[in-house]
């Protein structure tokens, strides 16, 4: 792509737009395109070329593509309000694995339930998870950024400890890391404007050289008996 502008693909749940106002105000010439796209299409947009760049959930499959990764999820129970569980602060795997998990086939979170029971319910999207739990079917792990997403005033959701986590990250094609992928990757880290690292800034006029010292000039040296003081009055005989 050109450096007409920059277009930068992000998965439900993700926030881009903190590092997209630094980009506004540091590179203003070159427009950085937001676009959200689908989890399971993140990684496809980049390597056809819909995308310089994508936000999203590890892990992504390939060598071709190289990943940042900038944080990582928490991972909650998706419940109703009335439900048992939501009496607590937080909940175990025991807690949850003993209710009917829903799997939507977008979910990032490849786990549902204990090892070597399928997944009862596997619905398209989690989205369509969600109205699940509303409708008393099961309940729904999923980072908590989804669960944020998809809030519902009859639903709530609690921290699920030692769950398997997600981690974001950035990704780009290994072979297209040009100055403007090196000037985002800067963004996402914390890099000032000032770095070294990033979109290179335009060659400026070279300082002109210091004018030379001028020379100190040496005391004149003094002759004998110079400063002595003259003393008045007359000779005696």
């Amino acid at each position: 792509m050109t450096d007409a502008s920059f277009r930068l693909a992000y998965v439900p749940g993700v926030t881009p737009a903190k590092w997209a106002r630094i980009w506004q105000e540091r590179t203003p010439d070159v427009p950085l395109i937001l676009d959200q796209v689908l989890a399971a299409d993140a990684a496809a947009v980049v390597r056809d070329g819909r995308a310089d760049a994508a936000l999203l959930r590890l892990p992504v499959d390939g060598e071709d593509l190289s990943a940042i990764p900038l944080y990582t999820e928490t991972t909650v129970v998706v419940i109703p309000k009335d439900h048992l569980l939501a009496a607590a602060e937080d909940v175990s795997i025991e807690d949850v694995t003993e209710e009917v998990l829903l799997h939507p086939h977008d979910d990032i979170l490849d786990w549902a339930g204990p090892p070597g029971e399928p997944a009862v319910h596997r619905p398209d999207t989690t989205g369509e998870a969600v109205e699940l739990v509303a409708a008393g079917v099961g309940l729904l792990v999923v980072p908590q950024s989804l669960a944020r997403l998809h809030h519902r005033r009859d639903l709530t959701y609690r921290p699920v400890t030692f769950a398997p986590e997600s981690r974001v990250a950035l990704t780009w094609l290994q072979a297209e890391t040009t100055d403007l992928m090196e000037h985002l990757i800067g963004i996402v880290r914390g890099r000032t404007v000032n770095s070294s690292r990033g979109r290179p800034q335009p060659a400026s006029e070279p300082a002109p050289a210091p004018a030379p010292a001028p020379k100190k000039k040496r005391p004149a040296a003094r002759t004998p008996g110079a400063g002595r003081r003259r003393t008045g009055g007359r000779r005696r005989s």
